[in-house]
């Protein structure tokens, strides 16, 4: 993979990461990485005080776990989610 491709999908798990009703399981399917692994990336490749506001942001909540969800709440797919071939 060239380096472009690399970063597109580092920034496409980041912005995933960031939504508040996509999943780690979502992100786990879609590229393989799970929660810590998640953590890892975003850690490595945020300023720090970027990374301890996401952190504290999904910390608990709910929606970032699938086994924690309504059952009513379905699948969000942003407007900007595409399927796309890496």
């Amino acid at each position: 993979m060239t380096q472009q491709i690399v970063q597109a999908i580092i920034d496409r798990v980041i912005q995933m990461a960031w939504e508040d009703r996509t999943t780690f399981d979502a992100i786990q399917r879609q590229f393989g990485l799970n929660e810590s692994a998640v953590i890892r990336l975003m850690r490595s490749a945020m300023k720090t005080s970027s990374f301890k506001t996401w952190r504290a942001r999904v910390t608990g909540r709910k929606t970032k776990h699938q086994a924690l969800r309504d059952t009513q709440v379905t699948r969000f797919k942003s407007s900007d989610q595409k399927n796309r071939d890496f």
